[in-house]
């Protein structure tokens, strides 16, 4: 799968690095920002209307089912590690994984990938 596949899309929680938002702009994927102060329903809503895979630091959005949200990739990676959350990232990207009705937990160098809805 190359990066520039416009079939993924995007939305950036804003709990995480702006430096990721800017790497995939650069990659010409398609990555929107989660506008500011919203609920955490208010973004599983926009993720689910638009067809876009949440990346997210926030554990709660670990719980919602696919019926609630398109995707989620959970990053547990320090973000103060923006080199190792960019390689990270860049590898998943790279597996040609789906990540539509997936939890994908991201952690350095190597990711788990679950039905939504399944992790405890």
């Amino acid at each position: 799968m190359s990066l520039s596949t416009p079939s993924l899309k995007f939305l950036l929680d804003e709990n995480v690095h702006v430096g990721l938002y800017k790497f995939l702009r650069k990659k010409s994927i398609d990555i929107v920002l989660v506008p500011k102060a919203i609920s955490d329903e208010q973004v599983a809503l926009i993720s689910k209307k638009d067809k876009r895979i949440l990346i997210t630091k926030d554990e709660d959005f670990t719980e919602y089912s696919q019926d609630a949200i398109f995707g989620v990739i959970w990053l547990r990676i320090p973000q103060s590690d923006l080199k190792v959350l960019l390689s990270s990232f860049e590898k998943l990207l790279s597996a040609g994984e789906s990540f539509s009705n997936k939890l994908v937990i991201l952690k350095s160098n190597t990711w788990d990938i679950l039905e939504l809805g399944s992790w405890e």
